[in-house]
């Protein structure tokens, strides 16, 4: 497996957050791999054998590029042989003006987007073995198309703040953070993300310690409810449990193995 990341130029660096590419090569076999929720929307390239996503009992194939959205739970995707993945890491806040979607709770969206029209290209690149040149193609569009957006003063300040406490700001702080009142952020942040303060919040927290688990699976997990502001250790394990599907410690136990495979990075696909 190979992943590597890239920071957006200067220009972009309040709407997304990276560049990233990463290969996996499955068995010949149909094999599954899910994506566990966090903080981010992803734009998703796909190269090399078809990428399907699990709806219900049936399989359905993805398009390229398709957005993953914020995540309640896990989904869970099917490829075969060997996947490589483009994505666009975006702040929730901003991915759907800087697509030019409408905003909403779709956890796995199928898009007609102009930056489809990169497929060819980046494919041609991926087969050349030059990723890094595919990288700075999808940066370069992306500042060519934006011009670059102009992200709203209050949601910037609100995400940074956000973000710098790990989601563990109450919304009354969040909206001091960005000189707004409380239903004026509450406002904003649902027009442009779908979802409330307190969700994307929540999304963040256990981005955290799902990071936390999978750098070192055996981390103490009340020592990590107290440093992320959940009333007990309890109260964590019931936050995992909501967005992973699973405990802290059956998630432990399932990273400790994954890492032999995968390496250190954590990266938004994961193979189940």
């Amino acid at each position: 497996m190979q992943h590597l990341e890239i920071e957006p130029p200067e220009a972009l660096r309040s709407v997304i957050k990276c560049f990233w590419y990463t290969s996996i090569d499955f068995a010949e076999n149909q094999s599954n791999f899910e994506v566990v929720p966090d903080g981010y929307a992803e734009l998703i390239f796909h190269f090399g054998h078809h990428c399907s996503i699990a709806i219900g009992d049936g399989i359905q194939p993805l398009p390229s590029p398709f957005l993953v959205g914020l995540l309640n739970q896990p989904v869970y995707f099917h490829s075969k042989d060997r996947l490589e993945i483009i994505g666009v890491r975006c702040f929730p806040w901003t991915v759907f003006e800087l697509l030019g979607l409408p905003s909403g709770k779709d956890g796995v969206r199928t898009i007609e987007h102009p930056v489809a029209q990169l497929q060819a290209r980046l494919a041609g690149l991926i087969q050349a073995g030059q990723i890094n040149e595919a990288l700075t193609e999808v940066a370069a569009y992306f500042l060519a198309a934006q011009a670059p957006v102009a992200p709203n003063a209050v949601l910037q300040k609100a995400g940074s703040a956000m973000r710098n406490a790990n989601g563990t700001l109450p919304v009354s702080q969040v909206a001091a953070a960005a000189h707004a009142t409380v239903r004026t952020l509450e406002r904003k942040f649902k027009q442009s993300a779908g979802y409330t303060v307190k969700d994307v919040s929540a999304l963040m927290r256990f981005e955290q310690v799902r990071d936390q688990l999978w750098l070192n699976p055996d981390v103490s997990l009340a020592g990590l409810a107290y440093e992320l502001g959940y009333t007990d250790q309890a109260h964590l394990s019931r936050e995992f449990k909501r967005y992973s599907g699973t405990t802290p410690a059956a998630f432990a136990r399932r990273t400790k193995k994954a890492r032999q495979t995968i390496g250190d990075d954590f990266v938004v696909f994961i193979q189940a």
